[in-house]
């Protein structure tokens, strides 16, 4: 049975006793590094689940201060026999990692299974891989976290920095690896609203993510494993409590008084049709989901008087759009001239002698000639395509878009031209969620157009957190961000992060807006994660500060 921090190391019997009652803190501490178990894996999964709340669509942050000092402290728990190689004696804290991140990546990404009940359920059997499988390989890296930092593990403040700097990594590699899937970073946590998002122009969501870790963390400081550490641990205490106001005064800085100037002679409207996803493949309603768009892009006011930019959500007919001369024809009669239509649209290629299908973005003039495409370059392993297709379809499986081979990959990112309007960066469905991978490299664009479906996911907390991310996106770059979603949330989004105007999730209808205007690169759309790594160097340096101080030993496992 583990002992708590302060009488580590020592016999149990010659233990001293504290002189002054101990307080809750104290003794929650002492609780939890003294688990054992099953009950270990328990609080550690409970902990985890209970921090997926503090995201889109609860944004309850706060309760970070409670859930994330328990992982430190379970991390502080997680020793084995002493007689132990090191690296068997890693195990524990990994197993600590690994019980936390499938707790918080179950209650943040249960929603991916609804997906798999759309067209009547066939891809029903597949829900333990999405609800279960898909977390647990996810929390592996949380695992490869909580065993790398108990191996530089020290008494004392330092430990923090070591646990937020290892953790921030991890969720950096989860954003990269494998195509990356940085959906949910811990840094988002701190972005609940524009006001505290705006140093992500500075630092970016990794730089966030490094802050949330060892901001939330800071409850620890306040139970010090010795006496000597009282002190110094209050200092740290402050320390993170001033980088915290810091993140809130660089909103109120950054947040001007009033709205953004708007871009002369753009007056955009977003069709959000709500289609159920059953129907957006099902080429018998193609005719009755053209019209629908339609219909819907004139539905406002003096219908498509004044208007100057179309813009429809992503893959919006279940055709090729351009090898369908009746639906140009339909675009042609609906444009006023002079108005441009941005679209999404399956994009077909037949140059290599075969069909190939891209999930694509169209810019169409008013006599419906094709002036601008994009292919989405970051395609979803499978809702488009199926990683090691060949072996996996001999197994049965597809990908939940029913194309024969899926789509395929864009080449790269680019900027597009659009008459009477500044240049576009176009961004896919969830292309918005790649931090420092939206812009092409040497053209900035002016504006954001993010074409997805959420349809997918229905009213669960995917959409919300979908939107949260691509928001910060637009704080990141500097750039304003229009949103056009099947089902919701569509909205226009000024380089703040601050909504402009909006459509609710799952509600039909059009958005007439102005277009803000972008503002000078920032920061992080400068350097990008150059920033992120100046931190963690500078993270490193107060680790190996702190661990050479008299007053915190070293608890290393290789010691």
């Amino acid at each position: 049975m583990l002992r708590p921090l302060e009488n580590r190391g020592r016999p149990a019997a010659t233990a001293p006793r504290p002189t002054n009652r101990p307080s809750r803190l104290r003794l929650a501490a002492d609780w939890v590094v003294g688990l054992w178990g099953w009950r270990r894996f328990a609080v550690a999964v409970l902990a985890g689940a209970v921090s997926a709340l503090a995201f889109a669509p609860f944004d309850a942050f706060p309760l970070l201060w409670l859930t994330v000092p328990v992982l430190v402290w379970l991390i502080d728990g997680a020793e084995s026999d002493e007689g132990a190689p090191w690296w068997q004696r890693l195990w524990p804290a990994a197993f600590v990692g690994f019980a936390f991140g499938l707790g918080f990546f179950v209650a943040g990404l249960w929603w991916i299974g609804v997906a798999f009940l759309t067209d009547g359920g066939p891809f029903l059997w597949f829900l333990p891989v999405a609800i279960v499988a898909l977390p647990a390989g996810l929390a592996l890296l949380w695992a490869l976290a909580a065993a790398l930092a108990r191996l530089f593990w020290t008494e004392g403040w330092s430990r923090v920095l070591i646990f937020s700097g290892v953790f921030a990594v991890a969720e950096w590699l989860r954003g990269h690896l494998f195509t990356g899937f940085p959906w949910n970073a811990f840094g988002y946590a701190l972005t609940p609203v524009p006001l505290m998002m705006q140093s992500a122009s500075l630092v970016g969501i990794w730089g966030l993510t490094l802050l949330a870790f060892g901001v939330f963390a800071a409850p620890v400081f306040l139970v010090p494993e010795r006496e000597t550490q009282r002190e110094p641990g209050r200092a740290a205490f402050t320390v993170a409590t001033v980088l915290f106001g810091a993140h809130l005064v660089v909103g109120l800085a950054r947040l001007p008084l009033g709205a953004d100037a708007l871009v002369p002679g753009v007056h955009l409207r977003l069709v959000q049709p709500s289609i159920p996803q059953d129907e957006r493949w099902a080429a018998g309603l193609s005719g009755d989901i053209m019209s629908r768009y339609v219909a819907l892009s004139s539905s406002g006011p003096g219908g498509m008087t004044g208007v100057t930019h179309l813009i429809w959500p992503e893959s919006a007919f279940p055709f090729l759009l351009t090898e369908t001369p009746e639906a140009l024809a339909a675009i042609a009669d609906l444009l006023p001239p002079g108005s441009t239509l941005i679209t999404g649209a399956a994009r077909g290629d037949r140059s290599t002698g075969r069909l190939r299908v891209f999930n694509s973005i169209y810019v169409i003039d008013d006599r419906a000639g094709v002036v601008g495409t994009y292919d989405k370059v970051h395609l979803v392993p499978f809702g488009e395509y199926l990683p090691f297709g060949d072996f996996l379809r001999s197994l049965g499986l597809r990908q939940l878009i029913a194309l024969p081979s899926g789509f395929v990959a864009g080449t790269h990112r680019h900027t597009l031209s659009v008459p009477n309007a500044p240049d576009v960066g176009p961004l896919i469905c969830y292309e918005a969620i790649f931090p420092g991978e939206v812009i092409e490299a040497g053209r900035r664009p002016g504006w954001f157009v993010n074409v997805t479906n959420d349809a997918w996911y229905g009213d669960t907390p995917g959409p919300y957190q979908h939107f949260l991310e691509a928001r910060v996106r637009a704080v990141e770059e500097g750039v304003p961000l229009v949103r056009a979603a099947n089902s919701g949330v569509s909205a226009v989004v000024d380089p703040y992060g601050r909504i402009v105007a909006s459509l609710a999730l799952g509600r039909t209808g059009v958005l007439d807006s102005g277009l803000p205007g972008a503002l000078p690169i920032t920061l992080y759309g400068r350097f990008g994660d150059l920033v992120f790594l100046g931190l963690l160097v500078v993270d490193v340096l107060l680790c190996w500060a702190g661990a050479r101080l008299p007053t915190t030993p070293r608890n290393r496992i290789g010691d």
